[in-house]
Order: structure tokens, then sequence, then C-alpha cells
């Protein structure tokens, strides 16, 4: 048979078939055997050949809802968790870095600055009126706490770790470090917490 008829006859088998409904692609493909019976078999179901899954919505299925992750730690933990990572830095009178040294403040308003993202006052006297009050039964992780080493007016802070402990930076000669809210010094200094309003 000539080429050239061989190709008109082609092309007049395609045009037929192009025109037929008998041989229109589908206009969806069922992958229902893929179907999730829950959220926990995506591990042991194994991947189609299709790539994708057909997954009913909460509304057409009796699949169980999926369970919510575990939540996080929470910013009170990560506020605890870094303030630990600054123990042993100096002491230093108006200190705001860890590259020179902290005063109690400056450690607590760093801390809260670089966890929290938020400024607190900048003084421990400042720090004390804001906040809500926080009764010392009623401690949680990241509490402020707050003490008079110094006359009658609050002039020292610390975070409160639970447990009873707190992390500060004391005092000249001594560097950032946990205390205990029992120890003697500090029971008799000791004026109140309070709860800044990020962890409200």
């Amino acid at each position: 048979m000539p080429f050239q008829r061989m190709t008109a006859l082609f092309l007049l088998a395609f045009a037929a078939m192009q025109g037929s409904e008998a041989v229109a692609a589908p206009s969806a493909v069922d992958v229902r055997p893929w179907q999730l019976e829950s959220a926990s078999a995506i591990a042991s179901t194994p991947w189609p050949a299709s790539g994708q899954w057909l997954v009913d919505s909460p509304a057409t299925t009796d699949a169980a809802p999926a369970q919510p992750k575990a939540a996080p730690t929470g910013l009170r933990r990560l506020l605890a968790d870094f303030s630990m990572t600054l123990q042993n830095i100096r002491y230093r009178r108006g200190g705001r870095d860890p590259k020179t040294g902290f005063d109690c403040s400056g450690f607590v308003r760093y801390v809260f600055r670089h966890s929290a993202g938020v400024d607190l006052p900048v003084d421990s006297a400042s720090q004390y009126r804001a906040g809500i009050n926080v009764a010392r039964a009623d401690l949680k992780v990241g509490d402020l706490v707050f003490f008079k080493t110094r006359g009658k007016r609050v002039s020292h802070v610390g975070i409160y770790l639970g447990e009873g402990r707190f992390i500060h930076s004391p005092s000249t000669g001594k560097s950032v470090s946990i205390s205990r809210l029992d120890e003697s010094y500090w029971t008799r200094r000791y004026v109140g917490a309070k709860r800044p309003d990020v962890l409200s």
C-alpha cells in the first residue's frame, strides 16, 4: 500500500476516534482502594501507583479524626531553658549583655527579650510594678520573684524555675546561678512574685 494512502487512512481513523464517545478519556480515576481508614494508616499504607491519595472529607467518612499533636513545651519552658544557658556569666552592676556581665534586672530583661521577644522595664523595682500579682503557692515556671536586699525597696529579681528554685544574677563577685526560695537568706527578703503579661 502506498505510503500516502496509509497516511490518509490513519488520519481518517484518528479523526473518527476523536469524535467517538466510546473512546473519550475518563474524567476521573477512582482510587478508592487507597482510601485511608484513619490518619494513623498513613504510616502503614503503601503508596499508590498514581502518587495521589483520595481521602473523604470529614462530612462523608466514618474515619476517626486525626489526634492533635502533643502540645509544645511552651514559652515558660523556653524561658527557663534559655535562662539556664546563661549560668556562670559574672555579675556586673548595670550589666545588660552576656559578653560583659549582668546585674539581676539586666539578666531577666535579656532572657525575656531573647526568648519571648518582649522588653521588660529596666530595673527590678519597675519590673515589680508591672505584670500580675502571683501568690507564692501559685508560682509557675517563668514568673518573676522579687526581694528586698537593700533597704525597704525592691532591689533584686530572679526567674522562677519550679520546685522552689529560681535563677538570678546575685551580686558582685558572683555569677548567674540557681538558688532556692526556702534558703533562709532569700526567705527573709522575699517580697512577692509577678507574672509578666506575656505569660498571662
